[in-house]
């Protein structure tokens, strides 16, 4: 743009610019009015006017999963996780008060019900190795307890009597009494771990694991909010949420999660692309009457602000002179100024 030397005519209208638009965006009237026509025009508008499948891709794939969190973010974080359990509140408000009865019940039907993933998931336990070992050294160090202290507390005599058989066969046997028994559980585990599953499925079927559910739903609803401190340690919050971020750190750059993102996002666009944003915004649970109100109620103080601190009308000003120093327009303005 040529630089031209300041005309009389444009400083004018410059200035009555400048004057219209800050009476017009300083009324609640014109905020309302442009609000409204701002969204009637997008809710019109679909997916694909605006936005291409690769656009958002590229921005989510920049934001979550190229963009670590910040340390203070995870800062805040721990914070607000501390402020929120030592809440005063907490202490005189009970678990019930939050949690809906009947979506407790809902929930412990839900779970009752499902005897067929229970049943694999109990197999896939008693059938693991870390189970039969577990359950192997159950029972070796009852038996040892009881050999050792029970009995003999019990009935002195055969107490006597246990020890001199213990002596025994340890010397017929060559071995410890707890050998012997490691070797007899060791070649009897597959036993053992199907009588745990037959007593475990019998123990948890519907309707006992459902009165269960039940059962510990009234113990714990009047309990305040405040015990889940004795399940959280405040102080350890920072290194529980660094912790965290480390985890999420390590998803976050993994192919899986690129792959999913990538493929999720196709697909949500695919269906919605032909989607007129009116729709999208009711998906979100956002019509149109919350949209209005509040986007007007967030936009007045901004433009207050424009207008007090100025900036509006220096944005304006930049913009007009642009505008009325392109070379058409001023020599326009001074042909017929002529």
């Amino acid at each position: 743009m040529t630089t031209y030397t300041p005309h009389p005519l444009i400083e004018q209208l410059i200035e009555l610019q400048l004057q219209f638009l800050e009476q017009k965006f300083s009324s609640t009237e014109t905020v309302t009015f442009e609000c409204q026509q701002f969204l009637s025009w997008l809710k019109a508008q679909t997916l694909q006017d605006l936005w291409q499948v690769e656009q958002l891709q590229q921005l989510l794939q920049r934001q979550i999963l190229d963009t670590p969190l910040s340390a203070f973010l995870i800062e805040q974080i721990a914070k607000q996780l501390h402020f929120a359990l030592s809440h005063d509140i907490n202490a005189s408000t009970k678990i019930e008060d939050v949690i809906d009865v009947l979506a407790v019940d809902q929930l412990a039907q839900y779970i009752a019900s499902k005897s067929e993933h229970r049943t694999k998931l109990i197999h896939q336990v008693v059938t693991h190795p870390a189970f039969s070992a577990l359950v192997s050294q159950l029972i070796q160090h009852a038996l040892q307890d009881y050999l050792d202290h029970s009995m003999n507390k019990r009935v002195p005599s055969v107490g006597r009597f246990m020890k001199m058989g213990k002596t025994v066969l340890e010397s017929m046997t060559d071995s410890r009494l707890d050998d012997t028994i490691t070797h007899y559980l060791q070649k009897n585990i597959l036993k053992l771990s199907v009588l745990s599953e037959q007593v475990l499925n019998q123990h948890f079927d519907d309707e006992k694991l459902y009165h269960f559910q039940a059962s510990l739903w009234h113990k714990i609803k009047t309990q305040p909010l405040s015990v889940l401190k004795n399940y959280i340690v405040l102080d350890d919050l920072p290194q529980t949420v660094k912790l965290s971020q480390q985890f999420w750190d390590y998803l976050r750059q993994s192919d899986y999660l690129k792959q999913q993102l990538h493929d999720g996002i196709y697909t949500w666009y695919i269906r919605n692309q032909q989607r007129p944003f009116d729709l999208l915004f009711q998906d979100l649970n956002i019509h149109q009457d919350l949209l209005q109100n509040q986007l007007q109620a967030l936009l007045q103080p901004i433009f207050q602000q424009l207008i007090e601190t100025g900036y509006l009308k220096q944005r304006a000003d930049d913009l007009l002179r642009q505008f009325y120093y392109s070379d058409s327009v001023y020599t326009l303005l001074n042909q017929h100024s002529q």
